[in-house]
């Protein structure tokens, strides 16, 4: 970066910075920009429904000029309903997009599985949003190893034997377990899952769940670090650039500091960039605390055994007879 320094959050519109930032230098962009219509009361910047599509394509220009070709843009977005009917300017916009030259590569749905229950007239409280995966060419950076999980519970009946405290061995699989065949309710074809017997984590799918609750309470509508670590690990290495250009409270940038990537960040609303700053200082000096206590704890170790006296042997006079 020659006109900006990394790690920092900026103050400033978007659209501003964006400009000073070098064409194909950013390795991830993962952001959530603000919420169409009116929502909250803390939200800053309300963009009308109608005019959603407009104000965002100018900012994804400048995204799709910054980001490098193996890099990523992951944007996580969600449509309200109005009037009793869904939105469509999320659709709208990943058209508009496609036009501009990005790739819609992937639809991630973040499930909340902390949602509070609930329901209107017609549909039931949301529980998920979008996080579109868009990026400049077909073949970009992606560490799917970074991201596998334990293998689920579903392995235990099919991989198991005896109570489940013997593996199976793979002719003691079942048939249908042993070969790749047309699948039983007919969607397609079913995987031979033999392959994975002798594994203990597998691949995740493209549903991705994450409580809502998070570390965050001065902003309104903080995603929880879980979501940025994921696609942070998913989409760059050590030492990559991520760019968050609505950072808000600083989420994304902590993320980063945490898997040892740089970070730029963007915040238009000064209040949220001094919780941001804030909350940054805070994430650099954890680890140092906790290096500090772990040393301390050390030496009073080794001052409470050298302040232990030995034991004297007493030495018994051998017995006569």
């Amino acid at each position: 970066m020659r006109k900006l320094q990394l790690d920092k959050i900026y103050n400033d519109d978007c659209i501003n910075i964006l400009k000073k930032i070098p064409d194909n230098s950013i390795d991830l962009i993962v952001t959530s920009p603000p919420y169409a219509g009116k929502r909250g009361t803390n939200q800053v910047e309300k963009i009308p429904i109608k005019d959603y599509v407009k104000w965002f394509l100018p900012i994804s220009l400048g995204l799709l000029r910054i980001l490098k070709p193996t890099g990523s843009f992951v944007l996580n977005i969600k449509e309200p309903a109005v009037k009793h009917e869904r939105s469509t300017y999320v659709i709208e916009l990943i058209l508009r997009m496609r036009e501009q030259g990005w790739y819609w590569t992937e639809e991630y749905i973040w499930r909340k599985n902390t949602s509070f229950p609930g329901k209107w007239s017609n549909r039931f409280r949301d529980a998920w949003e979008r996080c579109l995966h868009f990026t400049k060419n077909t073949e970009f950076k992606m560490n799917q190893e970074a991201v596998m999980v334990p293998m689920g519970d579903w392995a235990k009946s099919r991989f198991m034997k005896n109570n489940g405290t013997v593996k199976k061995k793979v002719h003691e699989l079942a048939k249908a377990d042993r070969i790749r065949r047309t699948s039983d309710s007919q969607s397609g074809l079913a995987r031979n899952v033999s392959k994975w017997i002798n594994r203990d984590m597998v691949f995740p799918d493209n549903v991705l769940e994450f409580a809502v609750v998070n570390n965050n309470k001065k902003h309104s509508a903080a995603f929880p670090d879980t979501l940025p670590q994921w696609f942070i690990k998913l989409f760059t290495d050590t030492g990559d650039v991520v760019l968050d250009p609505f950072i808000g409270s600083g989420t994304t940038a902590i993320s980063a500091i945490k898997l040892d990537r740089h970070y730029i960040g963007i915040e238009k609303q000064r209040k949220y960039w001094r919780v941001a700053n804030k909350n940054i200082k805070l994430a650099k000096a954890v680890p140092q605390i906790k290096k500090q206590i772990k040393n301390a704890m050390k030496e009073d170790l080794k001052k409470r055994i050298r302040r232990i006296k030995p034991v004297s042997k007493k030495t018994s006079k051998p017995r006569s007879f």
